[in-house]
């Protein structure tokens, strides 16, 4: 299908794209990987009368590490995560979460700004921003704000970004080092948008009892969403079996599935306590459950 007819601007610079977002009048969107808009404007989900390219701007392509922080550019591709051996040492949840995400094609294009203004929530790293404290760096007419990741991404395909704001980058609290964490997702085919996933990670004191419990759901609701109850479960515990049983029921009491062509409610809440005693069994050192469960 062809795109709808528009004005394509290739920006240089983040206040060029700001101005041409606020020329735009509510009528312009930005591009970055494509890999979500494109897909849009050819089925006419999406109509702007002005296309604002950002790929050029060399600045968002960074991935910046620090004492304190973990910050990527909103251009970083999957496949820049995947093969940073930066990430890889300091915040390795990142780079193992990529190698899910759909296939090679799309992970070589997409990048952590638009999967995050597109808000599926289904993809991974919305949940992984949610999950792990990210805020997101926005840049607009009135200048930069931060905000929450978790007050960003409010719904499904709905992010809250005004008209003349743009994500310029998605910054994490740095992790220590012996940090522990696991994710697992299920999809039908490999590539296709996860049915339900879970994203994990966990401190340990010196007694093996998990603190600062984070456990958080993607596929399975309608935004990235923590589930306070599931992180209560294995808070100030040791993360034995029995207390990873009582996180999964948890995580299954908790989650609220949509029910489409897809799956049932039912079954994706099943699913989601599927995945959860994966994830947490690999963040615990524990070796898979013999019946996946």
């Amino acid at each position: 299908m062809k795109l709808p007819p528009l004005q394509y601007v290739r920006a240089s610079s983040v206040s060029e794209a700001v101005d041409l977002l606020v020329q735009g009048a509510g009528d312009a969107r930005i591009l970055a990987g494509g890999q979500s808009l494109i897909p849009v404007l050819a089925f006419r989900l999406a109509a702007p009368a002005v296309l604002v390219d950002i790929g050029g701007i060399a600045d968002l392509k960074r991935i910046d590490i620090t004492d304190e922080t973990v910050t990527l550019g909103a251009l970083v591709r999957w496949v820049d995560i995947e093969r940073s051996t930066a990430l890889k040492a300091h915040m390795p949840l990142l780079p193992a979460v990529m190698a899910h995400v759909a296939h090679y094609q799309i992970r070589n294009r997409g990048t952590v700004g638009g999967s995050l203004a597109h808000c599926d929530p289904a993809a991974e790293m919305p949940g992984l921003a949610v999950t792990c404290d990210g805020t997101i760096i926005l840049e607009g007419a009135s200048g930069r704000r931060e905000a929450p990741a978790v007050e960003v991404l409010t719904g499904a395909l709905a992010a809250e970004i005004a008209e003349d704001e743009m994500i310029v980058a998605l910054r994490f609290p740095r992790w220590r080092p012996e940090r522990r964490w696991g994710f697992a997702e299920f999809a039908r085919r490999q590539g296709d948008f996860a049915m339900a996933g879970i994203v994990a990670h966990f401190d340990q004191d010196a007694d093996g009892v998990a603190r600062d419990v984070h456990i958080g759901v993607i596929g399975a609701t309608d935004r990235p969403t923590r589930l306070p109850g599931a992180e209560a479960a294995l808070e100030g515990r040791i993360p034995d079996a029995m207390t990873i049983r009582d996180a999964c029921r948890a995580v299954q009491d908790e989650v609220e599935p949509p029910e489409d062509i897809h799956a049932s409610a039912a079954y994706r809440r099943a699913l989601a306590g599927v995945m959860a005693n994966q994830a947490l069994r690999q963040a615990a050192g524990l070796p898979a459950a013999a019946n996946g469960q």
